[in-house]
Formats: C-alpha cells, sequence, structure tokens
C-alpha cells in the first residue's frame, strides 16, 4: 500500500484556522480530498493520512466526517490538549470513529515547551503511550531539548516526528539539530515523517541540494522501518507543487535503497504505525453491523 503519510484538508469559513489569512492567498482557499485526488493517482498512492491543521476539537470532527464519505481517507489524526482535564473523554468519543487513528501534540504552538514536562501532562501521556496509541509531535528544532526529556520519561511512546523537527533549512543549520534527533531515534518506537521540507527552506530559491544531508541523515539514524514519506499538502504550495515535494524526497534516497525499504517509506510504515489494519477490520465489522 501506497500512502501520504500527512496532509491536510480545510473549509475557510469553519473560521478555525487563524494562522490562514489572505496574507497567504495560495492557502487561503478551501481544500478537500477532491483537490488532493489527481496527486494521488498521479503518484500512485492508495490514499492518505489527514492530519488537523487546527487547535480545535470540532475540527478533528469534520476531518472524521470527511473520512465517512471518502475512501482516499485512510485514517484521521485529530487534535487533544492534554492540558485539558476532559481530554480523555475526547479522546474516547473520536475513537468511536474507525479512521480515528491517534492525535497530535501541537508542540510548536506552545509558548513554552517546557509545559510538556509538567507532572499531569507526563501523567497523562504515559497513560496513552501505555495503550499504544499513535502520537504526531510538531515540534520546532529549537524545542528539541524537552522533548528529548520527555521521551526520557516515556520511553515506550509510540510517536512520530513531524516535519524532521522542522530544522532550519534555509540557514542551511545542522546543529544541534542531528544531536537532539539521534538521540529521539535511539527510542524504538520513535518515526520520524520525511515531510514539511520545502516550506523550511527558501520558499522561492530552495535546490535538492539543500534538502539531501536532512534526508539522508534522517533516513540513516532511523533506518528503513521508521520513517514515511508526508506531503504536507497544501502548505507545501508555499513553496513547491506536489510533484516537486514527492521528487525532493525521491532524488535523495540512497541508490543502495531496495525497492522493499522503499515500499516501507512510501506507505508500508504508515500502515504499521497508525494501524491501518486495524481500521479496516473496524470498517468491515461496521459494515455485518
Amino acid at each position: 500500500m501506497r500512502i501520504d503519510a500527512h496532509q491536510h484538508y480545510w473549509r475557510i469559513e469553519r473560521g478555525d484556522y487563524g494562522w490562514i489569512t489572505p496574507d497567504l492567498p495560495v492557502l487561503y482557499r478551501d481544500f478537500s480530498p477532491q483537490d488532493l485526488l489527481p496527486h494521488l493517482k498521479q503518484h500512485q498512492l492508495d490514499g492518505s493520512i489527514a492530519v488537523q491543521a487546527a487547535p480545535t476539537l470540532a475540527e478533528t470532527d469534520y476531518l472524521l466526517s470527511l473520512a465517512d464519505t471518502d475512501d482516499s481517507i485512510l485514517g484521521v489524526v485529530g487534535w487533544l490538549d492534554l492540558h485539558d482535564p476532559e481530554h480523555r473523554s475526547h479522546y474516547e468519543r473520536f475513537s468511536r470513529h474507525p479512521k480515528f487513528v491517534g492525535f497530535r501534540i501541537m508542540i510548536q504552538e506552545m509558548p513554552d515547551a517546557s509545559s510538556i514536562l509538567e507532572p499531569s501532562f507526563l501523567e497523562a501521556l504515559s497513560a496513552y503511550a501505555a495503550e499504544d496509541v499513535p502520537i504526531d509531535l510538531l515540534v520546532v528544532s529549537h524545542q528539541l531539548p524537552p522533548l528529548v526529556r520527555l521521551l526520557e520519561r516515556v520511553p515506550h511512546l509510540r510517536g512520530v516526528i513531524d516535519h524532521l523537527a522542522k530544522p532550519r533549512i534555509a540557514e542551511g543549520a545542522t546543529a544541534p539539530w542531528l544531536s537532539y534527533m539521534r538521540e529521539i531515534a535511539a527510542h524504538p518506537k520513535l518515526y520520524c515523517k520525511l515531510s514539511g521540507m520545502v516550506t523550511e527552506a527558501d520558499h522561492r530559491h530552495w535546490k535538492q541540494a539543500d534538502f539531501t544531508f536532512y534526508i539522508r541523515q534522517i533516513l540513516e539514524l532511523f533506518g528503513p522501518q521508521r520513517v514515511m514519506f508526508g506531503s504536507d499538502w497544501p502548505v507545501c504550495l508555499l513553496a513547491a507543487s506536489y510533484d516537486q515535494t514527492m521528487s525532493v524526497l525521491q532524488q535523495a534516497i540512497p541508490d543502495s535503497w531496495s525497492e522493499q525499504e522503499r515500499t516501507l517509506l512510501f506507505g508500508e510504515n504508515a500502515r504499521t504505525f497508525y494501524k491501518l489494519n486495524d481500521v479496516s477490520r473496524k470498517l468491515k465489522e461496521g459494515e455485518r453491523l
């Protein structure tokens, strides 16, 4: 199965995408499954993982409603605030939907990333980790120190780092990003998405060579069984087309990688991480009810 493990949908009139403004005309419009479908077909992708783009429960409900009627949405990664005492009830409600495959923690948006080390947050995360819930981690490279400390305290977390933890590609910076990613990769249940790279480069003047080092370091650190392709469409359109985003990754893969390893990167790892076989089973059971 070939999968785009990270993309977004939104409808502007819903009003909970405060970061999408008329100053970003390429993004300031609605994006639906019908808009993505030609790209999925072009690259022989069976479907995608739709990831939340707004820190609201309502947006997760919106994505799940899209998944009800669109087979190309293989799973939905929703949003939870683990600082909210009611997070568990929201999680249980979302989990009743067969295509809900996990949630994302938006560390990037936290004024103080060290808040993820508060006892109540660690307790909540440890409980989800004990249940082996897939959790996306949206983090910026300068926020990696508290994340490393969190993983020391919740080492059994089934997590995936979105967008390579957003290294400063436009500046060509590699330190201390690389040393922190090495520590994170040492946790065997942590994955990394090769996504969101073009928007961390110079939007107008990037070149293939800007990305090769970062991609190959992640491939080496996490290995072929813990990496996933994600387009980050339509956010990627700020700097590159869907085709260019795919090409950036394909051109950087070492020639030594086998076809099987490429198959893992472009879908099978996402299927494993998000437990999509369980999704298929739940859907079939629902059909029989």
